[in-house]
């Protein structure tokens, strides 16, 4: 190893810090709403910082590390895809307007930091002391894709949440509240908004995408600063690939069925890495073949409909 690991820690602690910062404070604390162009720049700029990192992995840490780290943060970005479809629905069921979504947005990443901070070092720990482990993950992501493919057309229906029923039993809500506020005070009582079931709801979704995301990312790597870098990047921006896709994702015809093959895969390879060992290149190959087809199929259909009218 050319570089200290070490090193790269404390280089990664830092510009994480920074650009969370920037991306959360000073880009959150904005009081216009975000385009889609505006957001498109700062997708593409987050990407860009991403592959940057990736270089100096690659120049520093090797060649293998490189391609553990883009396979993973490519995995993750594919997946997070899904996690972004869920935030649409939850807005919307909510009607927010787009300066409130910015806000609840800004909360979720940061707890989408810790959480899978939490999950991946825990995971990581877990799987060192126990080897069976990797077969109930493996077993675990291909019941979640089986359990996507037949659950085709459901819809999702926020009031059905858990945590939103105990909530609403336990605490008073103001429903009709406009404000921009988590909390607001009703004579003597502190009522909640629907901006704070918002933004439960949005990190109950996470917690639920995280038993997905970190499984399927300890199947390409079992390095914490890999698997945990990887993942930071691609939550990294997540607010502006929101925006910039908000009006595409429901073109995204075949986004679910892409997902389902790629928890599927992973799950395999999950258990059969124990017997077989699957190259990495190939699965970044997979993943990539997966994102591609299924846009392109996203397109023709929506092409064919159009021409149908």
């Amino acid at each position: 190893m050319i570089f200290s690991l070490q090193a790269f820690w404390i280089i990664f602690s830092i510009f994480i810090l920074g650009a969370v910062f920037f991306d959360l404070y000073i880009q959150g604390k904005r009081k216009k709403e975000m385009s889609s162009k505006e957001a498109g720049f700062w997708t593409l700029g987050w990407i860009g910082l991403a592959l940057f990192f990736n270089l100096l992995i690659y120049f520093f840490l090797g060649h293998g590390k490189a391609i553990e780290f883009f396979t993973a943060y490519l995995l993750e970005k594919s997946l997070s895809l899904d996690n972004l479809f869920v935030f649409l629905v939850i807005f919307s069921y909510f009607n927010l307007p787009v300066l409130f979504q910015q806000k609840v947005l800004k909360l979720g990443i940061l707890g989408a930091f810790l959480l899978r901070a939490a999950f991946i070092f825990g995971g990581i720990w877990l799987l060192q002391k126990f080897d069976f482990l990797f077969y109930v993950f493996g077993a675990f992501l291909i019941f979640t894709a089986f359990k996507l493919l037949i659950q085709k057309g459901e819809k999702i229906d926020p009031q059905k949440n858990l945590f939103l029923k105990i909530i609403k039993k336990l605490v008073p809500i103001d429903e009709h509240c406009k404000e921009d506020k988590f909390f607001i005070k009703r004579g003597k009582a502190l009522c909640l908004t629907p901006l704070f079931l918002t933004l439960v709801l949005i990190e109950s979704a996470d917690l639920v995408f995280a038993l997905d995301s970190v499984p399927a990312v300890l199947a390409i790597t079992r390095d914490p600063f890999l698997a945990y870098t990887s993942n930071a990047f691609a939550i990294l921006g997540l607010r502006a690939l929101y925006f910039f896709l908000v009006t595409l994702l429901p073109k995204f015809i075949y986004l679910e069925k892409a997902i389902v093959a790629l928890l599927a895969f992973v799950g395999f390879k999950m258990i059969f890495n124990q017997i077989y060992h699957i190259p990495l290149v190939f699965s970044l190959v997979f993943i990539l073949a997966v994102l591609v087809i299924s846009i392109l199929l996203s397109w023709l259909k929506l092409r064919k409909n159009k021409n149908a009218v």
